[in-house]
């Protein structure tokens, strides 16, 4: 473990032309009525348009479309704490601050070539990019979108991809170096001056990460080997376990057709369900002792594993040549109790904040669906362009989302 002051920094606002987006239209009429709250509401990804549905879940209907948001062919968002605000990481590497309320681009800056997705702080202050080109993180003000800091991934001398970014408690991130095999903490409780502490030899090619719903455990998942990093983040000296270790140990691994996803999402009471790498099984994992409990055949190569928020269900989708099918875990029994098909190429799923309902978005099919979680009853069938990730505006009051 080692722990730097101040690398590489470079800080200051940004003030590149063009960078700072202004609606032309912001005298259109707002997308919902004044006064009215946000905590019903959310966003689609439209991948191919580069634009962005407005959902009202209390409602299942589409109230509204946000255009100009460039490449959306791998894009997350994390929202404000008025739960109204709603940052978009698109691939081209662009970061954009929209309003659900009135549907405009509020600001707009493109600080990277490639990038993933990001992270809001705890006290809602601060956004971060987590970058593929050029590698690296980058904060920002997340009123202004001003640049606060630069912060480099660089081992050896090479730059390397960042994957599995995560707030936690204390204007902390956490993340994870896909090709240096390693984790690295910024603590920007002084965002002029970042302290970096890095974590070496984690394992190969850490792909995606979850941090546990309390702040406590970050869990990345390793794409060139069987097996997970640990971390416990309240240690008083924090250190790098491994977990499952040769999961797939004496087993022939199948060809991996979709990154799978870890994300908090995945922990339900007292256990975490895991994504299987090249397998068609979902691991079970005991959270007080990070051993495996159990395994879950299903379909096929898991992608989400999600957990219903009172953790009484996991549901799955899968990569192809299954992508059309989605299965539902009883977590009591450890039982596939549902299998069901909502449409080609389903490719994210999101729980309402009290978890009646899982909205479905199916990309081939060009619609949403918005299933019961009782009942397994279709509610309703919206329509998008080519839909990707659903992103409730309930995420705003949750670590690691």
């Amino acid at each position: 473990m080692a722990s730097l002051a101040g690398l590489s920094i470079s800080a200051g606002a940004l003030s590149l032309a063009g960078c700072a987006h202004s609606p032309s239209d912001a005298a259109a009429a707002p997308l919902v009525p004044a006064g009215r709250g946000s905590g019903d509401l959310g966003l689609v990804i439209e991948r191919e348009t580069g634009s962005l549905g407005v959902l009202d879940t209390t409602a299942r209907t589409r109230l509204g479309t946000i255009t100009g948001l460039g490449d959306l062919s791998h894009a997350s968002v994390v929202y404000g704490r008025d739960g109204a605000t709603a940052y978009v990481f698109g691939r081209d590497g662009a970061l954009t601050k929209v309003n659900l309320l009135t549907g405009q681009i509020e600001s707009r800056v493109q600080q990277a070539g490639n990038s993933i997705g990001g992270a809001i702080s705890q006290d809602g202050t601060l956004v971060v990019a987590q970058n593929y080109k050029p590698g690296g993180i980058k904060v920002f003000d997340a009123r202004t979108l001003a640049l606060v800091a630069d912060i480099p991934a660089v081992v050896g001398g090479q730059p390397s991809r960042v994957v599995g970014l995560a707030d936690l408690p204390g204007q902390r991130f956490v993340y994870s170096l896909f090709d240096a095999g390693q984790i690295w903490i910024a603590d920007l409780s002084n965002p002029a001056q970042p302290q970096i502490t890095q974590f070496a030899n984690i394992g190969k090619q850490p792909y995606d990460a979850l941090v546990t719903p309390d702040g406590r455990t970050y869990i990345a998942g390793l794409f060139g080997e069987d097996g997970l990093a640990k971390l416990d983040l309240w240690a008083a000296q924090p250190r790098v376990e491994r977990i499952l270790d040769g999961y797939g140990r004496g087993e022939q691994p199948l060809p991996v057709f979709k990154m799978p996803h870890l994300r908090g999402w995945a922990v339900a009471g007292r256990y975490a369900y895991l994504p299987a790498i090249g397998r068609h099984e979902v691991l079970v994992v005991d959270t007080s002792t990070w051993q495996e409990v159990a395994r879950i055949p299903v379909a096929g190569q898991p992608v989400f594993v999600m957990a219903r928020p009172d953790g009484r269900q996991v549901w799955v989708n899968f990569a192809v040549p299954d992508y059309d099918t989605v299965q539902v875990i009883d977590t009591p029994t450890r039982q596939i109790v549902k299998s069901l098909k909502p449409g080609k190429a389903v490719l994210h799923m999101e729980f309402t904040p009290r978890g009646e309902a899982v909205w479905i978005s199916s990309r081939d099919a060009g619609h949403i669906s918005v299933i019961d979680t009782t009942s397994f009853k279709t509610l309703a069938v919206l329509p998008a362009q080519s839909p990707s990730g659903i992103f409730f505006s309930s995420r705003a009051a949750r670590t690691g989302f």
